[in-house]
């Protein structure tokens, strides 16, 4: 259980989430996850990274129950600091990341994928932001880079899902393939990309980060501000209190479907 790294094949570093029920991660595993990627990125050998979850379910967001332990504001830093570190770690690697997803895919799950080079989808995967529903925000930033404007602000607001298909339509989504052929599809993706020379591949890392039209850190930097504002007024913790009898730790449920709503089974991003 937590964060573990193979090399499944010549020039490609996998790292793999795997922190059941429904992969909701505490603060220090997210940093975990952030130290993974970047050791993947510093090691000269490794032209790829595939970034995985062990699980029905890519990734659910921050554990809930653990900022609501707390009597005071450490957890909630915490986990803002450590999804910051992690969608930054993805971000920034110094070459490419693709994303395996199955299952949920929500909260922190989209700040990770939305940070990615590039997705690959099991045909059972749902991406989505449930933050108003459990008293966060955050991760719009990262939505942003998956789908259009309006959609986005949809989908924000009222806390729907979409499916992998969906996504593929938009452009977000590389391949959408059954489960079960989610992993060689993606070290398909990552063998092709890793063919390419070392140097030149981070060279055009860089310069495709380089010119991207949003500074996402700073972006989702600005968005943490109103999760601290929801937090300190009241309304975060007032929310939270009438969603905490799930039985799991984050937002997301295996069972959410297209435009749907999230089984309140997960967990959720600050």
């Amino acid at each position: 259980m937590g964060v573990s790294t193979t090399d499944p094949a010549d020039g490609i570093r996998r790292v793999t989430v795997d922190h059941p029920p429904v992969n909701a991660l505490p603060a220090h595993g997210w940093h975990a996850l952030a130290d993974a990627v970047r050791a993947a990125g510093r090691d000269p050998a490794v032209r790829c990274v595939v970034l995985a979850a062990s699980g029905r379910g890519f990734n659910a967001g921050v554990d809930l129950k653990e900022i609501q332990r707390d009597p005071g504001h450490d957890a909630l830093l915490g986990a803002n600091r450590g999804c910051a570190d992690a969608f930054a770690a993805v971000y920034e690697c110094e070459v490419p990341v693709v994303a395996a997803v199955q299952g949920h895919c929500l909260g922190g799950g989209i700040g990770l994928v939305g940070s990615a080079d590039a997705v690959v989808a099991a045909e059972d995967a749902v991406f989505g932001l449930p933050e108003l529903d459990r008293g966060a925000l955050g991760a719009a930033t990262h939505l942003a880079r998956l789908v259009p404007p309006q959609l986005m602000r949809a989908l924000y607001f009222t806390s729907r899902t979409v499916t992998a298909a969906e996504l593929h339509r938009h452009g977000a989504v590389w391949r959408v393939v059954p489960r079960a052929a989610l992993a060689a599809a993606a070290l398909e993706l990552a063998a092709e990309i890793a063919r390419k020379d070392g140097t030149l591949i981070r060279l055009a890392k860089a310069a495709i980060n380089g010119i991207d039209p949003v500074d996402i850190r700073r972006a989702y930097r600005f968005e943490q501000g109103f999760t601290f504002e929801a937090a300190l007024s009241g309304v975060a913790g007032r929310i939270r209190d009438t969603f905490g009898t799930g039985t799991g730790t984050g937002t997301a449920a295996a069972d959410t479907g297209a435009a749907g709503t999230a089984d309140p089974a997960g967990g959720s991003k600050p």
